[in-house]
């Protein structure tokens, strides 16, 4: 059944493609001035030049707003801390916040590439970034549950990359501090 709908509809198709050609044979001998057709294409391609314009510019400034490559704005003045990948470990200037304290984590690396990790205790990924020579990337994140976090490598480095971890403790926010 649904091949023979199928072809129908292709012979349709077809003989509609067939009536356009000839439509088109046949009244291409008539001539018509040229200018006043040019005019009106000109005049429609530069209004379709402007609209495309303006809907690519406000596509892109609405969408590259919301990039998470600036300091959030709910982390106003945050902790910043220093993180250095090295093989086969992290060294952080601080392992031990409060909950709901804005920080900034500063992560460079003094060997090779190295990817930073960001674990809660059900092992789920909640930041990361990369870890490179010469290079600081910052990573902002608040912790909203008191607990043990762990610092992972996300990128092979080399024979003790399954070794390369950090512990980070969360401890509930002070009473009148914070959320």
């Amino acid at each position: 059944m649904y091949q023979q709908a199928a072809w129908v509809i292709s012979v349709v198709f077809i003989l509609f493609v067939i009536f356009v050609f000839l439509y088109v044979v046949a009244h291409s001998g008539q001539r018509a001035e040229y200018e006043p057709i040019q005019k009106k294409g000109y005049r429609i391609r530069n209004v379709w030049f402007l609209v495309v314009i303006a809907t690519m510019g406000l596509a892109t400034f609405y969408t590259l707003r919301d990039l998470p490559f600036e300091r959030p704005a709910h982390a106003a003045d945050p902790t910043v801390v220093q993180v250095e990948a090295r093989q086969f470990g992290f060294v952080l200037s601080r392992n031990e916040f409060r909950v709901g304290e804005p920080i900034a984590f500063q992560v460079t690396s003094v060997d090779v590439n190295h990817g930073v990790g960001i674990y809660d205790e059900n092992m789920e990924l909640l930041a990361q970034t990369q870890a490179m020579p010469k290079y600081t990337n910052t990573m902002y994140y608040t912790f909203e549950k008191p607990g043990t976090y762990q610092v992972l490598c996300l990128e092979y480095c080399g024979i003790g990359h399954h070794v390369m971890t950090a512990t980070i403790t969360v401890v509930p926010a002070q009473e009148g501090e914070g959320k």
